[in-house]
């Protein structure tokens, strides 16, 4: 992981979501350093996807800014957003495959779209890209021919494609049985270490947030924010919030605050 004395690739100022009279959640403040993997987490309806929608520019925020690679994610400058946007890459919980393209068409797209390189070059690529997710061969397979977890790295494959300094991950393990989800653990891990690949990763998965967070924010629904941030080793034996360490130790809520709220 890389030194936090960077300059963060993502800096959280504020923010604040709402729709209509609903608030999800407000003054959210937090950064992102290059290199690392930033787990979101937290219970049902806290907010993880939705601020996650924010992250990438889904979601327009009510106040509070995001800042990524030094561009505010309001700005209206086409071509800041058209750089902001091959900055990143984006793995949804379905894997968002089209079903009527091949592997090997899904990964193409964003190619095609954000670059101006050859039919030959761009074939190249995507052929590393789904090798570099093990599914060199599976180029011409449709999405319906092959399983949930090799959907989820066809997916992963795809988000690649522009070399992103940056990769968001929502609920990658959802769906998938243990075995393919360990599998992915380790491909996202091997991904982070090898090409240096900051990754954002929203998730409630235990065994997933031990195995490849370096840190986590997590966000609580009555509290309308985060409640906790650092090692999720450290909160689990050492938090003193009992919401935190019900939800390391899975032990049932039971709607207990800190002490002295």
């Amino acid at each position: 992981m890389a030194s936090s004395l960077q300059a963060p690739i993502i800096l959280v100022d504020g923010l604040t979501a709402r729709f209509g009279d609903d608030t999800i959640f407000e003054g959210v403040s937090f950064q992102v350093n290059p290199g690392e993997i930033l787990v979101i987490l937290g219970g049902s309806g806290c907010g993880k996807s939705t601020l996650l929608k924010h992250l990438i520019g889904l979601y327009q925020p009510a106040a509070g800014k995001v800042i990524l690679s030094g561009i505010d994610m309001r700005t209206d400058d086409g071509r800041e957003l058209r750089q902001v946007k091959m900055g990143m890459g984006v793995l949804f919980q379905s894997g968002a495959l089209f079903g009527s393209m091949t592997l090997a068409e899904n990964v193409a797209l964003p190619l095609q779209e954000y670059t101006d390189l050859s039919q030959r070059e761009i074939d190249l690529i995507v052929r590393m890209k789904l090798a570099l997710v093990n599914l060199a061969g599976y180029e011409n397979h449709l999405p319906e021919e092959i399983s949930g977890g090799m959907k989820k790295r066809a997916g992963l494959a795809r988000a690649m494609a522009l070399d992103p300094r940056v990769l968001f991950f929502d609920e990658p393990s959802a769906g998938l049985d243990p075995i393919s989800a360990a599998e992915l653990d380790i491909l996202i891990k091997s991904i982070n270490t090898g090409l240096g690949t900051t990754m954002v990763v929203v998730t409630h998965e235990l065994e997933s947030i031990f195995s490849i967070a370096h840190r986590v924010i997590m966000l609580d629904k009555s509290a309308r924010g985060i409640i906790a941030q650092g090692d999720p080793r450290e909160l689990k034996d050492h938090s003193p919030d009992p919401r935190v360490a019900d939800f390391f130790n899975r032990r049932p809520g039971t709607g207990r605050q800190p002490q002295g709220n």
